[in-house]
């Protein structure tokens, strides 16, 4: 899952890329409004942090930007401001939560995860599908006979957005711009490569080859 962090601080940014990372996410960090209001914009992202006391360009007139542009990622803005009007103006420009600082990184990334979650669709905390059950705290896979499947970084975040698009075919393209932050340059073969570790530790039938076009993860086996 890809995700673009739009933060001025620059001590807090480097501390926030790490945890998120850690949590699963391919981060991007922009470190003004200018670059940020184009990243969202250009960048396939599936949620965003931003903050709104930016320099170059506020992050409320960077939202309403993205609104008015009927762009839908789901934003949380971050922020050290804490005026209850404030935090309605945020949320009346666009944002789809709101979390002052200081704050604990667990309740950031449990706020993304419940963001990302209701923006696919998915009214429980739990991801299940075709008999497997991801775990997102530990990163880890449950198979249906309740055995325990070990993931790599990169192998969590490819499963997950394969079960968080079942029945979908996603190409090679759209997978990169997914697993990846925009730093990374996975080769030409990447995603094969990882498609191949995750048949071998889930099965073949989790997994089906559309010629030509990507993968399948199927809801039924």
């Amino acid at each position: 899952m890809r995700l673009l962090l739009i933060e001025d601080d620059t001590e807090l940014a480097r501390s926030l890329r790490r945890d998120l990372a850690g949590a699963g996410y391919a981060v991007d960090w922009a470190k003004d409004g200018v670059d940020g209001a184009f990243l969202g914009t250009e960048q396939p992202y599936d949620v965003i942090v931003l903050d709104l006391g930016l320099p170059g360009k506020l992050g409320l007139d960077v939202l309403a930007e993205w609104r008015a542009a009927d762009m839908r990622t789901p934003v949380l803005i971050l922020t050290a401001r804490d005026a209850w009007h404030e935090r309605v103006d945020g949320l009346r420009a666009g944002a789809d939560d709101y979390l002052g600082k200081p704050f604990h990184v667990q309740e950031l990334i449990a706020r993304l995860q419940a963001l990302t979650r209701r923006s696919g669709g998915q009214a429980s905390t739990r991801l299940c599908v075709a008999g497997l059950t991801l775990d997102e705290d530990r990163q880890c896979v449950l198979r249906a006979d309740g055995s325990e499947c070990s993931l790599t970084g990169t192998e969590f975040r490819l499963l997950r957005a394969f079960m968080r698009n079942p029945d979908k075919v996603l190409s090679k393209d759209w997978l990169t711009d997914h697993v990846y932050d925009q730093h990374a340059e996975p080769g030409g073969n990447t995603i094969e490569v990882y498609v191949r570790r995750l048949r071998a530790k889930l099965g073949q039938h989790h997994l089906r080859t559309q010629r030509g076009q990507g993968y399948v993860f199927p809801s039924r086996l």
